[in-house]
């Protein structure tokens, strides 16, 4: 019996190696720090690192900013949801985000026994990679000491990553002119994401991630999908939620294929969206992470990973590498974050006008939501597009699923000259036809 520490390593390896040498923008806003693991998160951040990915992440101050004024009896205004930022209030906001980058540096610099990081050697590097100006006068508002990113120094960066080390942002930065700007946290790590290409942008937030209406996890959306959601207000979002789905859409839409969020309060929430197949949080994506599409040759390891279990069952007639080989242009599979989680296949026999519906296998994880008759479906498209009359399958255990698809059960003789000659009367495996005249 495979222990759950090794099922769960063997699960997580094709992420560890998909996700070395990326880059991934981490936005780690006040409320994560103030409310959520905060620990565990900067934990798992060194976790990644260790693994090979190249981190920049971006820390946000909103919660901390606002109980510090609140201390002091002070007030700034807001304008469209932005702080309108002037000279006091840009003194305190310095120094809260100084303190929160010290807390943060202080616990990735941390090595001790018994803990995650130890004997970790982290380098954190921190930077002018960024350079601000002013967001101006809207409406008549002058938003003083407020700012936006006007510049990002991509090589600077990319040279720091390519070191090894971990680049670390505040929301305070300095300008051609010298002054020092407060910008959010959602604008840095949205600029930096967009201009170094990367892989990834994660943030964090108080729920598992976006929620529909019924209060289900919406696992993935394109950023129309979120635009269109940030609209209808489904389940109320804070204004750091916002602020992050509203950024990942405009990241999406400038060519950071993917954008995570996931809680704050589950510990390990992060590398359980990171290493797992189906995550734990939303991602707003580019294109789906699922795609169905022909076969190649170099989904010949992903296919044979698939099928070899029910080989080893007794389920499918085996196929050795080199036949698959030679057949691979007849299959079409589902990838999802670069793996093989559905096949099929259709061969031709042309002579007889007909095809056969093979090696139908979907991952134990993906058999709920009808994939098998989605592969199905596109195998019959091809068919007919083929001019094919007939689609068969031979099968010992599926008979009442493709009955339940519109096929009927036929006799031997029923089968083209060729097959009729490779049937296996010991399998004795149920003959099915599709009329696809109809």
């Amino acid at each position: 019996m495979v222990s759950e520490l090794v099922a769960g390593f063997r699960h997580s390896a094709p992420y560890v190696n998909a996700h070395r040498g990326k880059t991934f923008v981490v936005m780690l806003g006040g409320e994560a720090i103030q409310e959520g693991e905060f620990r565990a998160i900067i934990n798992d951040v060194a976790l990644l690192h260790s693994l090979g990915i190249r981190i920049v992440l971006v820390h946000g101050a909103r919660p901390q900013i606002e109980a510090e004024l609140k201390e002091r009896g002070m007030n700034c205004d807001y304008h469209q949801g932005v702080r309108v930022t002037d000279d006091d209030c840009l003194k305190v906001i310095k120094q809260v985000a100084g303190t929160l980058m010290l807390d943060i540096s202080a616990r990735l610099s941390m090595s001790l026994n018994n803990t995650p990081m130890q004997h970790a050697n982290i380098n954190l590097v921190s930077g002018n990679f960024v350079i601000a100006q002013p967001l101006g006068v809207d409406e008549g508002v002058d938003f003083c000491l407020s700012g936006k990113v006007r510049k990002i120094d991509t090589e600077a960066l990319n040279n720091q990553l390519d070191q090894g080390n971990i680049v670390l942002m505040g929301p305070v930065c300095a300008s051609v002119t010298g002054e020092s700007f407060n910008l959010t946290a959602e604008d840095i790590a949205t600029q930096v994401a967009v201009k170094l290409k990367a892989d990834k942008m994660i943030g964090f937030c108080q729920l598992q991630g976006l929620l529909d209406k019924d209060g289900e996890l919406i696992t993935e959306m394109m950023p129309n999908m979120a635009q269109a959601y940030l609209q209808q207000e489904h389940h109320p979002l804070c204004p750091s939620m916002r602020a992050f789905v509203c950024a990942s859409i405009d990241a999406c839409r400038h060519g950071v294929s993917r954008c995570h969020l996931v809680s704050y309060h589950t510990d390990g929430a992060l590398l359980q969206e990171l290493f797992s197949r189906d995550g734990i949080g939303t991602q707003i994506v580019t294109e789906s992470a699922e795609k169905l599409r022909r076969a190649d040759i170099d989904d010949i390891g992903g296919v044979l990973n698939l099928i070899r279990p029910l080989e080893e069952q007794g389920v499918l007639v085996r196929r050795s590498r080199e036949q698959l080989e030679m057949e691979i242009e007849q299959f079409v599979v589902i990838e999802r974050d670069s793996l093989i989680i559905g096949c099929a296949a259709l061969y031709p026999f042309e002579e007889d006008n007909v095809g056969e519906f093979a090696c139908l296998v979907v991952h134990p994880d993906y058999r709920d939501a009808d994939r098998g008759a989605l592969l199905l479906n596109t195998i019959i498209n091809q068919a007919k597009v083929r001019g094919y009359s007939r689609l068969f399958a031979l099968t010992t255990r599926s008979i009442h699923w493709f009955l339940e698809q519109g096929f009927a059960l036929v006799e031997v003789d029923a089968l083209p000259g060729k097959k009729k000659q490779l049937y296996n009367y010991q399998r004795r495996s149920k003959i099915l036809a599709l009329d696809l005249s109809v």
